[in-house]
C-alpha cells in the first residue's frame, strides 16, 4: 500500500509543534507529528513536568504537564497522524513532495515544520568523575515527581530560571532548600531572583559542588568550595543540576539547511533556506529572536500560514478568525 502524502509534517512535538498541529488543522491541512521522545511535550514533559510555567498568556500559572495535556487536546483538532519514537534522518525533494526518512520508516509530505526545540539533548553534568553512581537515584537532571523530595535535604544546583524556580517550589516542601550558583548574578528573571532572596532558600553565590559523599546511589552530604578556596560541607538527600543543556540538530545539520549558532536561520515568513521547509520555536534564529514558550506559540501559525500557500497558491494567507470559524 502506498504512502499517503500529508500536507505537513511537523518535526517535534513539544509546544510549538502542538500548537501548529492545530492551526494546521484550522487551515484544514493534513498533519503529520513526528518525535524523538516516547511521548508528547519534549522538554516541558522530558525534564519538569511539575514544575510551574509562568510566562504564556492568559495562565498567571499553570503546570508544564497541564499546559502540555491542553495542547493535546488542542493539538487533535487536526486529527494528526502521529509517529513517537522515530529520529528524522533526511527529507529529499520528489517532485511536489518531500521522501521523509527516519530511522524505522519513509513519510511523504509536501510541506516540512521544524519545531525540534534544541534539538537531541543530554543534560550538563558537574564534571565528577563519581557523580554517576548517584544518578537516577538521588542525584536529578530533571523532576518528574516533586513528592520524592517532601522532608528532604535538597541541594539545588544552577543560577537561571530552572535552578531558581525549583528552590522556590521546594521551599515549603523540602525540610530544607540550599541553592548553589558559580556565580554572583543570576541569569533568571529578576522578579523571581527578588522572591528568591526574600525566601527561605539558603543562597550560596560563588559556590560549586567539589564532593559528593553518600552510599548505595544515596546523597547524604555534598562538599561546597568557593573562588577563594573555601569549602564547607552540606547535608543533604538530594541534589538536583540544573546546569542547562548539551544540544545537537544531529542529522538535520546533513540537510543543507542555513544555521548559525546551532540553531536554524529563518526569514520573516518562518522559511529555511530550502523551499518547502520551514521552522517554528527555539530551533530558529533571526535578528532579535527571543527564546519563549510564548514566542513559539506566536511563530507556529506564521510558518503553517505560509506553508498551506506554498502547498495551495490559491489559499488566503491571512485565514478567518477562530471566532468566525467555531461560530
Amino acid at each position: 500500500m502506498k504512502e499517503e502524502i500529508v500536507d505537513i509534517t511537523i518535526v517535534g512535538g513539544g509546544s510549538t509543534g502542538l500548537f501548529a498541529s492545530f492551526y494546521a488543522g484550522m487551515r484544514e491541512m493534513s498533519v503529520k507529528i513526528i518525535d524523538s521522545l516516547p511521548q508528547l511535550g519534549g522538554q516541558l514533559i522530558e525534564l519538569y513536568p511539575d514544575k510551574y510555567i509562568y510566562d504564556i498568556g492568559g495562565f498567571p500559572k499553570i503546570l508544564a504537564k497541564d499546559f502540555v495535556a491542553n495542547l493535546v487536546t488542542q493539538a487533535h483538532y487536526a486529527k494528526p497522524e502521529i509517529v513517537l519514537g522515530e529520529t528524522a534522518l533526511s527529507a529529499e525533494r520528489d517532485g511536489d513532495h518531500f521522501i521523509f526518512t527516519t530511522d524505522k520508516g519513509v513519510h511523504l509530505t509536501r510541506a516540512i515544520l521544524l519545531t525540534a526545540g534544541i534539538g537531541a539533548f543530554q543534560p550538563r553534568k558537574i564534571g565528577l568523575k563519581d557523580e554517576t553512581r548517584f544518578e537516577g537515584k538521588t542525584l536529578h537532571y530533571g523532576i518528574k515527581d516533586l513528592s520524592i523530595f517532601k522532608d528532604k535535604k535538597v541541594v539545588v544546583c544552577g543560577g537561571g530560571d530552572s535552578a531558581v524556580d525549583w528552590s522556590l517550589m521546594l521551599e515549603n516542601l523540602a525540610s530544607s532548600v540550599t541553592l548553589v550558583h558559580r556565580r554572583e548574578r543570576f541569569t533568571a528573571h529578576e522578579t523571581s531572583v527578588n522572591q528568591l532572596m526574600k525566601s527561605r532558600v539558603n543562597v550560596k553565590t560563588s559556590f560549586s559542588v567539589k564532593e559528593i559523599e553518600g552510599a548505595d546511589g544515596e546523597v547524604s552530604k555534598v562538599m561546597l568550595a568557593s573562588r577563594d578556596g573555601n569549602e564547607e560541607w552540606v547535608p543533604a538527600d538530594h541534589l538536583i543540576v540544573n546546569y542547562g543543556n548539551i544540544s545537537s540538530l544531529g542529522p538535520l545539520k546533513e540537510w543543507g539547511i542555513e544555521l548559525e549558532r546551532n540553531s536554524i536561520k529563518v526569514n520573516t515568513r518562518m522559511e529555511t533556506n530550502i523551499e518547502g521547509i520551514y521552522a517554528a520555536g527555539d530551533v530558529t534564529t533571526f535578528d532579535g529572536k527571543v527564546k519563549l514558550i510564548a514566542t513559539g506559540l506566536g511563530e507556529a501559525p506564521i510558518a503553517v500560514n505560509h506553508a498551506k500557500a506554498h502547498i495551495d497558491p490559491k489559499a488566503r494567507l491571512q485565514p478567518l478568525h477562530s471566532t468566525s470559524i467555531f461560530n
